[in-house]
């Protein structure tokens, strides 16, 4: 059990469906940012860009981004996580990839595909929401666009830290800052959105705003719109203390997602 976690932001702008300038890039940071932290964030889609995927080869659990990423976490005796387009038997799934040091694998596929911009043709949706367990804390990791359905989100006593990767585009910058800190406050956890920046080549513009809120909703981290990386640690004890003395989760609603 380890009672903090140092974590490390990594924002990029990411290469158009070139899987291998991507990971050469983030690596680069990672080693030259993340010693000594336990967690190394990447933002969402990070071997392509958002739909990138679709003029690139497919990659899968045994491809080279997840060889690559357990080397890397090997390395630097790390979590290495952030999503990518994997093909499963059931199709292509955004799915979050927690990769461990020691060669340990957990995933989470995309429960809410974003319509709006035509993710639901290229991927299918998951169904199920994790809870990572890690070093004594409880990690649920979302993607993006789940951060606007909050039902997904709530905090049922199960997780410490809800972990958001993104390509959120520059114009709903302000409602990305604003719902992730709501998410902090309303479900008493750690946050940490991951978000990329830079311009892809539909021309859509990406402000990064990547950022740490702490269980009252109080800023530990905030990256501007730059490529760029930053770390915080984060402490079991604010959880646990927050939760203890305003024990507002118990005044909450019960429901059952169906």
């Amino acid at each position: 059990k380890t009672d903090n976690l140092k974590c490390l932001l990594i924002q990029t702008q990411l290469f158009w469906a070139d899987a291998v300038a991507n990971r050469r890039q983030l690596e680069i940071i990672a080693r030259d940012q993340g010693s000594g932290c336990d967690l190394i964030i990447f933002p969402e889609t990070f071997t392509s860009g958002f739909l990138g995927d679709a003029q690139a080869d497919p990659e899968n659990m045994r491809g080279e981004t997840l060889q690559w990423m357990k080397a890397l976490a090997s390395e630097l005796d790390c979590v290495i996580c952030g999503s990518a387009a994997i093909a499963t038997d059931h199709g292509t799934a955004n799915r979050f990839l927690w990769v461990q040091a020691d060669g340990g694998i957990e995933y989470y596929d995309k429960k809410h595909l974003f319509t709006y911009g035509g993710e639901d043709k290229r991927y299918v949706a998951g169904i199920e929401r994790k809870v990572i367990q890690y070093r004594g804390w409880r990690f649920c990791p979302q993607i993006c666009y789940d951060l606007r359905f909050p039902a997904w989100c709530r905090n049922r006593d199960d997780y410490d830290v809800l972990l958001f990767v993104a390509n959120w585009p520059e114009p709903r910058t302000p409602a990305w800052t604003a719902l992730l800190k709501a998410r902090a406050i309303e479900n008493q956890c750690y946050v940490i959105g991951v978000n990329r920046s830079g311009k892809d080549p539909r021309g859509l513009k990406y402000m990064g705003a990547s950022a740490v809120y702490d269980p009252l909703g109080g800023t530990l981290l905030e990256l501007g719109a730059e490529q760029g990386s930053g770390s915080v640690t984060i402490e079991l004890v604010k959880v646990t203390e927050t939760r203890s003395r305003l024990p507002f989760q118990q005044d909450a609603d019960d429901f059952a997602l169906i």
